[in-house]
């Protein structure tokens, strides 16, 4: 059922991904950037902007609603006569007052054995704070308070907003850099009778392979960026709950790798999505920095 619901989700969400762009395309006025002439870079350049972006932007406009609908995200009402729920909330909303922000996040649980939390969101005044079951099982009041200042960290960086346009960014060049040098690929196969026109089975298949080849580029770039977050919600979150808690939130993170979440039969995703040991090539895919290296940086920080 579970499964049913996140591909439903997924679908929907692609549906409405399209539609809008397509609107927005038709207003705009931009006509097909292949022609009887070549490639118009202008159209093609508009193409791009809007297919890279309105992705990302549909996807954090609706990032709360698919965390607690995809997920099961249940939120926790403030006035909750539940002591350790009580607890959740009143402990996110302390942090999130010292982070400066102005609007207290919705605070929600979902079940998991995974040892996992996350934030989003599509503004910090808009924002979620979620932890897993397995999380408030496996680690001591002070540990959780470490994750959640670390939560709280990316939401009062802007952490969504900052990885959308990156994403955005990255998805508008990838899709403009495969375009064109597809069409030069195409022209070495280009027949005699077709008068400037490319062959379209070559520029296809070209189009893909390089959509493919930049995509995995782009992947590089946008897990760097997300890796220096990480570092920075690492600090902020020691000076929200503390150095002590930050740490110990990452040192019980190692404790759980690995265990397994019957649910979906994969190990236990860590605070964060956290990958603990990333290795070889896999380390420049990676979007969380190892937790040893985490740790001694954060041992290291003057706060």
């Amino acid at each position: 059922m579970k499964i049913a619901k996140r591909v439903f989700l997924f679908l929907a969400v692609n549906v409405l991904v399209v539609a809008t762009i397509s609107i927005v395309l038709n207003l705009l006025g931009v006509r097909p950037y292949l022609d009887a002439r070549g490639i118009n870079m202008t159209a093609l350049a508009v193409f791009c902007l809007v297919w890279g972006f309105g992705g990302a932007f549909v996807s954090l406009g609706l990032s709360r609603v698919m965390a607690k609908w995809g997920m099961g995200v249940k939120l926790i009402d403030p006035a909750t006569p539940d002591p350790g729920a009580q607890e959740l909330v009143s402990t996110v909303h302390r942090l999130a007052q010292a982070a400066g922000l102005r609007t207290m996040p919705q605070v929600g649980v979902y079940d998991s054995d995974e040892v996992n939390a996350f934030a989003t969101g599509p503004t910090r005044n808009r924002s979620l704070v979620a932890v897993s079951t397995g999380l408030l099982r496996r680690m001591r009041r002070e540990e959780v308070e470490g994750v959640l200042g670390h939560e709280i960290a990316h939401v009062a960086n802007g952490d969504m907003v900052t990885m959308t346009l990156i994403q955005g960014v990255v998805n508008a060049f990838t899709r403009f850099l495969a375009r064109v040098l597809a069409f030069f690929v195409a022209q070495l196969f280009r027949r005699d009778d077709e008068e400037g026109g490319v062959s379209h089975l070559v520029y296809f298949v070209a189009t893909l392979v390089f959509d493919i080849a930049f995509s995995i580029l782009g992947s590089i770039v946008v897990a760097w960026f997300s890796r220096l977050r990480e570092f920075r919600a690492d600090e902020g979150g020691a000076r929200l709950a503390g150095r002590e808690q930050m740490i110990g939130a990452l040192e019980a993170l190692q404790r759980t790798f690995g265990i397994v979440d019957p649910a979906s039969g994969q190990a236990a995703v860590q605070t964060l999505k956290i990958s603990g040991h990333p290795t070889g090539l896999m380390r420049f895919f990676s979007t969380h920095p190892p937790l040893e290296t985490r740790i001694a940086r954060l041992k290291t920080l003057a706060i």
